[in-house]
This record gives structure tokens, C-alpha cells and sequence, in this order.
């Protein structure tokens, strides 16, 4: 944080943890979305770049309502991590009616420590989330990323901020880092979500679509819903954004 802040890209690929970190300064939690083996790709991330990677520990896509087995598997993938050098971890778990699952998170903090570790954007889904901000101080929780339980950090920048003047007494809010927003932060936007939460950390993707690389191509197939991206189209983080972020951070910062 020599400039001030702090810029976390969130990535699920090699290729983009290599574009954020040639982009500037930056931090990428690899996605375990659908148990697609983050923390196994989070090995070969640490091998190619040199900035922190925090691993996200998602045993599926969905809701953060987990079953017995799924919580083997989280631990078994924050296991894995570790072993493999990732500089933090990041999860959330919540109970049917909304609220911070305590008990599975203080049992997966455990397995966790001695590494930061950070509460995800489940925490943009419970039912209280001045409930909720108390729950993950007391736990041990480093930071939350939010959007403030809104579509985006934009939307939800009134709510951050709130969160934030209620946390700032506490020691934790010395580095205006416990609240990192994330969620559809884009060039142009980011001064806005600075200026209006204070933060000094912010959470993004950075990504463009490039077009892949095959000459056969079988249009009649869809591979996933249909709502899932183009077979033909990959989005990997983009050097120039993060260039362009890191720009607008610094002259704000």
C-alpha cells in the first residue's frame, strides 16, 4: 500500500492473475466458484506472480447455505491452500434465515489461522447487515468485501458507508481497509465509490472479452445454461483497466 491503496482483482485464471499484476499493484483471490479447483490453480498462480493471492473457498455456486459434506470439502480446499502458499483466504457461509452461519465460520477460521482471512459477499445476502457487521468483528474476520447489499458498490455506497462509521471506532477501521467495495466497479465509477465510502481498498475484476482462439467452431452447442457466457468468448483481467484503476485510485488516494 506504498501509494495509499490498495486494488484486489478478482481472478479465475492464471492468465489473469498475470494481467493484474503486470497492471499494476493488486491482489487476486482465484474463484472456486462450483468447486472448479481454486485453490489447485492457486498453486500455479503463486508461481507466477509475486503479489498476495488470497484463495476463495466456494464448494459450489448458489447460496451460501452448505451441507455437512460441502463443509468437508472447504476445509479440505482452505487445507490445500495453505499447503499450496496462499497469503489469505476468503469465504462466507450463512444460516436458512439469513444470518452469519457463527458456528461453521468460527470452525473454518480455525482452520484457517495463522493466515487474514476475508468474508465474502454472502455478506451482501443476510438479513441484517448491522447484525451481520457486528457477528463478523467479534469472529476474527480481517475484512468484508460488500457491494452494500445492493446490484453494485454504486448502488450500495450508502449502506457501505454506514457500515463503515459504525465500524470506525473500532482498531480494525485504522487502515480503511476492513471494507474493501466490490461489485461492478468499473472506470467509471470508482471515483465515485471512493470518495462517497472513504475506503482505501477496492475489489474488481478488470475484465474484457477476448475472442478465443478456435477455428472450428460448433454453433448448435451451448455448454451451460443459457444464461452462461459465450463458449467463444473469454473475459480475462485487462492490463490497461487495471492500469486505468490503479490511475484513478492513486490521484483520489
Amino acid at each position: 500500500m506504498d501509494d495509499g491503496f490498495l486494488m484486489e482483482v478478482c481472478v479465475d485464471s492464471v492468465e489473469s492473475a498475470v494481467n493484474a499484476e503486470r497492471g499494476g499493484k493488486a491482489r487476486g483471490p482465484p474463484a472456486g466458484v462450483a468447486g472448479d479447483g481454486g485453490p489447485r490453480r492457486g498453486r500455479v498462480v503463486k508461481q507466477c506472480v509475486r503479489i498476495p493471492v488470497f484463495v476463495m473457498i466456494r464448494p459450489r455456486g448458489g447460496d451460501f447455505l452448505y451441507s455437512d459434506r460441502e463443509v468437508e470439502v472447504m476445509k479440505a480446499d482452505i487445507r490445500l491452500a495453505k499447503l499450496h502458499g496462499a497469503d489469505g483466504l476468503v469465504f462466507g457461509a450463512l444460516t436458512e434465515d439469513g444470518r452469519i452461519d457463527t458456528e461453521l465460520c468460527t470452525a473454518l477460521l480455525a482452520v484457517c489461522r495463522p493466515l487474514p482471512v476475508t468474508f465474502h459477499r454472502a455478506f451482501d445476502m443476510v438479513h441484517d447487515p448491522l447484525v451481520a457487521l457486528e457477528t463478523l468483528i467479534s469472529l476474527g474476520f480481517e475484512r468484508v468485501l460488500t457491494s452494500g447489499c445492493d446490484s453494485s458498490a454504486l448502488e450500495g455506497l450508502s449502506l457501505i458507508k454506514r457500515l463503515a462509521e459504525q465500524v470506525m471506532p473500532s482498531a480494525l477501521y485504522v487502515t480503511r481497509g476492513f471494507f474493501p467495495p466490490g461489485g461492478g466497479i468499473t472506470e467509471r465509477n470508482l471515483q465515485r465509490i471512493l470518495e462517497g465510502s472513504t475506503a482505501s481498498e477496492f475489489h474488481c475484476s478488470a475484465r474484457s472479452a477476448r475472442d478465443s482462439g478456435m477455428k472450428f467452431r460448433n454453433p448448435n452447442v451451448a455448454m451451460g445454461a443459457s444464461f452462461s457466457a459465450p463458449e467463444y468468448s473469454i473475459k480475462v483481467a485487462d492490463v490497461a483497466k487495471v492500469r486505468t484503476l490503479n490511475a484513478i485510485a492513486k490521484n483520489i488516494l
